[in-house]
C-alpha cells in the first residue's frame, strides 16, 4: 500500500510538472503574400486616442499587426470592413489602400503593435488624398 501511495505521489508530481511546462499556441493570422526579400522588420507600438481615425493611407511593405488593447475598425480597399478586438491580428498588403483604421471606442485608447516587413523602404506610411482612393 505504501508503494502504491508513493507511486501516486510521483505520478501527480510528474503530471504537475508537465502541466507547468506545456507551451500553448493560438493561431492568430495566416496570410500569403508575394515573395519578398525582407532585410529588416520594424516593430512599432502605436497608440490611438479614443475615437481617433487614421487618414487614408498605404504602406510600401506588408504590415502585420496585433491589437494589444482596445477595438479597431479596419478596412482595406476591396475588402469587407472588420471589427477587431484585443488579441486579434491584421494584415495590410504592400501598396493596398487602407480605407479605415479607426479606434472604435470613444472612451478607450487603442494600442497595437505593427510589424513592417521592410526591404529598405525609408518611409513606411504614405498618406493619400480622397482622389487617390
Amino acid at each position: 500500500m505504501k508503494k502504491l501511495f508513493y507511486l501516486l505521489i510521483l505520478l501527480l508530481f510528474k503530471l504537475s510538472s508537465q502541466a507547468q511546462t506545456t507551451v500553448q499556441r493560438k493561431d492568430l493570422l495566416t496570410v500569403m503574400f508575394q515573395a519578398r526579400k525582407v532585410n529588416k522588420v520594424d516593430a512599432k507600438e502605436i497608440v490611438m486616442q479614443p475615437g481617433q481615425q487614421a487618414p487614408l493611407h498605404k504602406h510600401p511593405c506588408p504590415v502585420i499587426g496585433y491589437i494589444a488593447e482596445g477595438n479597431l475598425i479596419y478596412q482595406v480597399k476591396g475588402e469587407a470592413e472588420q471589427h477587431l478586438k484585443k488579441g486579434d491580428a491584421f494584415y495590410e498588403p504592400a501598396g493596398a489602400v487602407v480605407m479605415r483604421f479607426d479606434n472604435a471606442s470613444k472612451e478607450q485608447a487603442l494600442k497595437f503593435i505593427a510589424f513592417y516587413l521592410n526591404k529598405g523602404e525609408k518611409v513606411l506610411t504614405e498618406l493619400l488624398t480622397e482622389e487617390e482612393k
